[in-house]
C-alpha cells in the first residue's frame, strides 16, 4: 500500500483507501516490483512481513509514510529528474529543491567544492518560484503515491507565510519543510535558525498560514539547539529535521581568494554526522514530536544510528549525487535487518542508544562536552 495517508491539501486528510496494488517502478507508474499492504514493504522472506510506516504529523491528521527514507532538499530536484534511474515509488517522500516566493538565479560561481568528507556547496537556492512549481510540478505529483514535501525559504517572516499560503491545499503537496536554516544565502537564511524568538515566530506565522504537516529544519550552526527546538516545537511544528548543513569555506588553488563565488557554503556529507548525531540526540530529549534525521547517510548502519539517537526517519542526502539508487536500496535493507532482530517493524531500533532518562543540566547552566 503505500498507504501514504498523506494529506494533500488543507482541510480534512485526504482519504487514502488502502492500497492493494503493488507500488510503481516510477512516480508516473511502471512495472511492479514489490507490493506493499497497510504499511507492510513484501520484499522478500521474513522482511515481507516488517511494517516500516512512520507518521510525521500524529497529531495533526497524519503524513503517513511508507517507509522512513526520504530523499533530502536540494539533491534530487523535484522528484521527476531520477525517473529514468530510480524507483521513486518506494521512497518514503520526497523533499524537493528549496522554493522561494520568487524565482532566484542563486549565488555566482563556482557552487561547488568537493571536500574530503563530503561536499561544500552554495547553490543560493536557485528556483523558478512557488507559483512556477505548483504550475509544473504540483500537477504530476498529486498522481504520485509517494508525498512530496516542498522545503520553503525566505528573506521575511511575511514571505515565508505567503509561500505557505499558496501551497495550502494544492493538490500534490503532502508538507512544507520549513528551511531557516540555510548557511549559503544571505537575508533570510541562517538568521531564523540561531534564534529561538525568531525560530519560533516564524514557525508560528507559517503554522496560521496553512494546514499542511510541517517540518522544520534546525541548523547545527548554534551554541545550543536545544531551546530553539522547544520554541519550534512550541509555535506548531508537526515534526524537525536535523540537520542542515555546516557553514564552511573553500580556498582556491592559487591561495588568493575564497574558492565558491559565495565566499561560505554548506559542508554536507558524512562529515557531518556526528554533528547530526549528536544534534538528533539532544534534541530528541527536549521534544516529543517526531524528528527526521540528516546528515552523511550512506550506508544502512548510518540509518540504524541514527535511529538509535531518537529519530523516526532519515533522509538521504550528499550521497545520492554519487549513487541515486541509495534511498530505495536502504528501505529494503531496513527491513530486512528489522527481520533479521526478529522484529515485526523498525520501531524497536528507535531512541536505543538515549539515556533511560533526560540528563539533569548542570549548576552553571551548561553541559561538559569533550
Amino acid at each position: 500500500m503505500v498507504s501514504t495517508g498523506a494529506r494533500q491539501g488543507a482541510g480534512a486528510p485526504r482519504a487514502v483507501e488502502p492500497a492493494r496494488t503493488a507500488i510503481h517502478g516510477g512516480p508516473t507508474g511502471g512495472s511492479a516490483r514489490e507490493s506493499v499492504t497497510g504499511g507492510i514493504v513484501a520484499i522478500s522472506g521474513a522482511a515481507a512481513a516488517v511494517d516500516l510506516t512512520v507518521d510525521l504529523a500524529p497529531t495533526r491528521g497524519g503524513l503517513v509514510l511508507a517507509n522512513p527514507i526520504l530523499v533530502a532538499s536540494g539533491t534530487f530536484g523535484y522528484g521527476i529528474e531520477y525517473g529514468d534511474v530510480v524507483e521513486v515509488g518506494r521512497l518514503g517522500a520526497i523533499c524537493c529543491k528549496g522554493t522561494t516566493l520568487r524565482p532566484r538565479i542563486g549565488n555566482p560561481t563556482p557552487r561547488v567544492s568537493e571536500t574530503p568528507g563530503g561536499m561544500l556547496n552554495s547553490i543560493g537556492l536557485q528556483n523558478p518560484g512557488v507559483d512556477a512549481v505548483v504550475e509544473r510540478y504540483a500537477p504530476l505529483w498529486a498522481t504520485w503515491r509517494t508525498p512530496v514535501i516542498v522545503n520553503i525559504a525566505a528573506e521575511s517572516v511575511a514571505d515565508y507565510a505567503e509561500i505557505a499560503r499558496r501551497l495550502d491545499g494544492v493538490p500534490g503537496v503532502a508538507g512544507i519543510e520549513l528551511n531557516i536554516s540555510c548557511p549559503n544565502v544571505g537575508r533570510g537564511g541562517l538568521q531564523f535558525a540561531i534564534d529561538e524568538s525568531a525560530a519560533g515566530a516564524v514557525t508560528a506565522a507559517v503554522r496560521r498560514a496553512t494546514d499542511l504537516p510541517l517540518l522544520v529544519k534546525l541548523s547545527p550552526n548554534v551554541a545550543d539547539v536545544r531551546p530553539i527546538a522547544r520554541a519550534i516545537a512550541a509555535a506548531g511544528a508537526d515534526a524537525l529535521t536535523a540537520i542542515n548543513t555546516l557553514s564552511g569555506i573553500a580556498v582556491s588553488a592559487d591561495r588568493r581568494r575564497p574558492l565558491l563565488g559565495n565566499v561560505f557554503g554548506g559542508l554536507s556529507g558524512p562529515a557531518v554526522k556526528p554533528v547530526a548525531l549528536r544534534v538528533v540526540y539532544e534534541v530528541r530529549q527536549v521534544v516529543d514530536i517526531p524528528i527526521v534525521a540528516i546528515g552523511g547517510v550512506t550506508e544502512l548502519a548510518d540509518v540504524l544510528d541514527f535511529l538509535a539517537v531518537g529519530a523516526v526517519a532519515v533522509q538521504v542526502g550528499t550521497a545520492i549525487f554519487a549513487d541515486p539508487a541509495l534511498p530505495v536500496r536502504l528501505v529494503g535493507q531496513l527491513a530486512e535487518a528489522a527481520a533479521r532482530a526478529g522484529h515485526a517493524s523498525y520501531r524497536p531500533f528507535i531512541g536505543t542508544a538515549l539515556p533511560a532518562k533526560p540528563g539533569v543540566p548542570s549548576a552553571k547552566g551548561v553541559e561538559y562536552r569533550p
